[in-house]
């Protein structure tokens, strides 16, 4: 764990970037092109290339190094926002689509390579601590980016957050190309060969007819990721209905608190499973993911605001226990076959939230706030609750330790594999 500490810092340094990134290129291309659709084709480029690469990245991660990998997308990110730097102004434009391709698909692949990784640079058995670090870590820079992208962009102007955004990915690429970490199990070379050579179809034969849990936890992740995009779609409205003359007020308080509730998962999760030495199972995620979305549908209910923040606390908490289970769920399938389902799953929380974002977008033109929230988390939570409901009926335990979740949805190793 003395090691990852520091690859947590560089983790976060560069979650920091991206966040600012976020903010300040999304400005930065309504007031180079003076269009909003030309600002939300940016996004969707963005978010289309972070559905295609995590499918790629599975790939990539199972056959080549880790730690090669998130060094090499730091770089290529870094690179990107230097080249958009130093071009002449009219040449700006053109080249923001090809940086919406970099930023996108390079974010993917760095954050499939890292969570396939952990266990192997922690050990298994310390996964879900390092995990919640990192969504700590991850918390904490959301609300760095977003706060100091404003004042960055206002007081500096973009070519200033353009550097500081490449900064931040050259330090975290530093850090890790520094730290003498192993970021996949030793490998047999011709298992390696016989596996590249049958992905495919190793990998349909996983998904389809092996790990039906595991599949199930990636699908209630997707949904979450349309809930997720409906209270990021209505927050601005909700908050602009609110107080009309300070209306970053509200989304402010809104982020926050949903930190501070990240930040007290970590914590209490982690003292949880050090204390009895077993890892909260699948009933755990879906109780966890019903009360998520139950707090992000109070939080658009009209309530005051000290009962809207404390919500809001409970819905942050609820998500950052959420991740940390779930990731550290598929952490425990075998090194082989981690990078695959990180892969498919980036897939589809990206593939949500991208839908999300255009379905809530246009419902709020019509719709409430409360409303399209609720019917996106409303379905969340209907989701969840069949998985319990099967959970249940299957009579898998909440508190099963990681081994035994292993061994029951381990997939079989195909043909030609050792």
């Amino acid at each position: 764990m003395r090691y990852f500490r520091l690859l947590v810092l560089g983790n976060g340094i560069s979650a920091y970037g991206s966040y600012l990134n976020m903010v300040a290129l999304n400005v930065f291309v309504y007031d180079a092109t003076g269009s909003a659709l030309a600002a939300g084709l940016f996004m969707a480029v963005r978010l289309a290339t972070s559905v295609v690469s995590g499918w790629v990245s599975g790939r990539l991660v199972s056959a080549y190094d880790r730690k090669r990998l998130m060094v090499g997308a730091d770089l290529c990110q870094a690179t990107a926002l230097l080249t958009l730097l130093l071009a002449p102004d009219g040449a700006r434009p053109g080249l923001l689509y090809a940086l919406a391709v970099v930023t996108g698909g390079c974010s993917t692949l760095s954050q499939v390579s890292l969570r396939s990784s952990i266990p192997e640079i922690v050990g298994a058995e310390h996964r879900v601590r390092a995990n919640g670090l990192l969504v700590t870590g991850r918390s904490l820079a959301m609300i760095a980016g977003f706060a100091s992208a404003g004042v960055v962009v206002a007081e500096l102007g973009y070519s200033a957050a353009f550097a500081l955004d490449a900064a931040t990915f050259l330090v975290s690429a530093t850090v890790l190309f520094l730290l003498p970490v192993r970021t996949r199990a030793a490998k047999n070379p011709a298992a390696g060969a016989a596996e590249g050579s049958g992905a495919a179809r190793w990998t349909a034969r996983m998904l389809l007819g092996t790990a039906p849990l595991l599949m199930a936890m990636i699908a209630v992740r997707a949904v979450d990721g349309l809930g997720s995009s409906s209270h990021n779609v209505a927050l601005p409205l909700y908050s602009a209905g609110l107080d009309p003359e300070h209306p970053a007020t509200f989304i402010s308080q809104f982020w926050a608190t949903w930190a501070i509730g990240n930040i007290v998962a970590q914590q209490v999760i982690g003292r949880v499973t050090k204390k009895s030495g077993r890892t909260p199972g699948e009933r755990a995620f879906a109780l966890g993911a019903c009360v998520m979305s139950a707090g992000f549908i109070v939080v658009f209910s009209g309530l005051p605001t000290v009962p809207a923040v404390i919500a809001a606390l409970v819905a942050g908490a609820a998500d950052g226990f959420t991740e940390i289970v779930y990731v550290s769920r598929l952490q425990s399938a075998p090194d082989e076959q981690r990078g695959r389902l990180f892969g498919l799953s980036a897939s589809a929380e990206n593939t949500g939230f991208g839908l999300g974002m255009l379905v809530s977008g246009a419902l709020l033109e019509t719709f409430s706030p409360l409303q399209v929230v609720a019917a996106f988390h409303g379905l969340a939570i209907v989701l969840c609750a069949g998985l319990l409901l099967w959970l249940v009926a299957r009579g898998t335990g909440p508190t099963r330790t990681e081994e035994a979740a292993a061994d029951r949805d381990r997939p079989a190793v195909p043909e030609g594999s050792n």
